[in-house]
């Protein structure tokens, strides 16, 4: 399954509320975290609720229940999406959402009261961060949202996404996972494996929402899009629920997250299974094996790699020090390489 889209440009959402439109930012053509609709005070509005797709629940009642926890979040001139996580008032959303500022309230539900808010912790490596607000301030009709598993998802499961795109809250739009294990890029220039593909409409403002399947669990949380125009093309994509199960718990003990780190970014050869070598970081560890680029990984451990996402998920599965051995294609001839793994840095280094 192809791990990376091509000849599209992937954008951060999270855009200022729309109002009145005074101006948009241009379009660069690559990764753009700062790219904003610049608009007047933001306005509510009622959900606009597309058609179902085919065997899901009922959206009405999903919408019922998880809309209260879905929060608008106001960061500096920018905002985005978020929703509760637990009765402790952590709420989830983006890192790319809270980089657009550094004071921050949230508001649950169409009408709420906006609740100041800090910031707990933040990974740029998987785009996620955890906000707090008063728990006490919280309605009482206001219960986090239920998690589910994103490894029991397969393409055309349903998919219901309820944000304030454009700065319209409690705003809902379904569809389906379109497809599964797609690699997007983070905030510090990684790759985030795993991700959801879905065409539930996303444009900015989405950011941080939550993606839920036909029972309402969170199966994601939106975070970008692939478009030429800075609106929904159908490809839309969700950090997995299962890297947040993962990364949220550790930044709300406010504990540093180490990664192990390979320092290699590889890319896919259409028919030929594996992660083709397209560039081994300077002073990387794996600079200094007998790795080189053009080399395709078939193998790491005992695992199979059919593409660089098995590459990348395999690779965080060990721990920085570790010892891993690799199964190269070389030339045709299979060989195996070891490398002990590093500790990822901030951001990422080309060459």
């Amino acid at each position: 399954m192809p791990s990376r889209i091509s000849n599209l440009f992937f954008m951060f959402l999270g855009a200022a509320a729309v109002g009145l439109v005074v101006a948009v930012l241009a379009v660069s053509g690559a990764l753009d975290r700062t790219e904003r609709v610049v608009t007047a005070a933001p306005k509510t509005a009622t959900a606009t609720v597309a058609q179902p797709p085919s065997g899901s629940g009922g959206v009405s009642d999903i919408y019922a229940s998880a809309s209260p926890a879905v929060a608008y979040i106001q960061a500096g001139d920018g905002s985005g999406s978020g929703f509760l996580i637990d009765g402790q008032g952590h709420v989830v959303t983006n890192e790319h959402v809270i980089e657009a500022g550094s004071d921050y309230t949230v508001r649950f539900g169409s009408d709420g009261e906006a609740l100041p808010a800090e910031v707990v912790g933040e990974d740029p490596s998987t785009d996620l961060a955890v906000l707090k607000v008063d728990q006490s301030k919280i309605s009482a009709e206001t219960k986090p949202l239920q998690l589910a598993s994103s490894a029991d998802l397969r393409p055309g499961d349903a998919a219901i996404a309820i944000g304030s795109p454009f700065g319209l809250s409690g705003t809902v739009t379904t569809g389906i996972i379109s497809a599964l294990d797609r690699e997007i890029d983070s905030p510090n220039g990684f790759t985030i494996p795993g991700a959801l593909q879905t065409d539930a409409a996303i444009n900015p403002g989405n950011s941080g929402g939550p993606l839920l399947d036909a029972q309402g669990r969170v199966i994601g949380v939106n975070s970008q899009i692939a478009s030429s125009s800075r609106q929904s093309s159908g490809v839309g994509f969700a950090v997995a629920v299962d890297t947040l199960k993962e990364v949220v718990p550790q930044l709300i003990k406010g504990g540093d997250i180490e990664r192990a780190y390979l320092g290699v970014s590889s890319i896919e050869e259409p028919g030929s299974p594996g992660a083709v070598v397209a560039d081994i970081a300077a002073g990387g560890p794996a600079s200094s094996s007998q790795l080189r680029t053009g080399d395709r990984i078939v193998r790491l451990g005992d695992r199979d790699v059919k593409n660089p996402s098995d590459l990348s998920t395999g690779i965080l599965s060990f721990k920085p020090g570790e010892k891993v051995q690799l199964t190269v294609d070389r030339n045709g001839q299979e060989t195996t390489i070891e490398v002990t793994l590093g500790t990822r840095p901030d951001q990422l280094q080309q060459g």
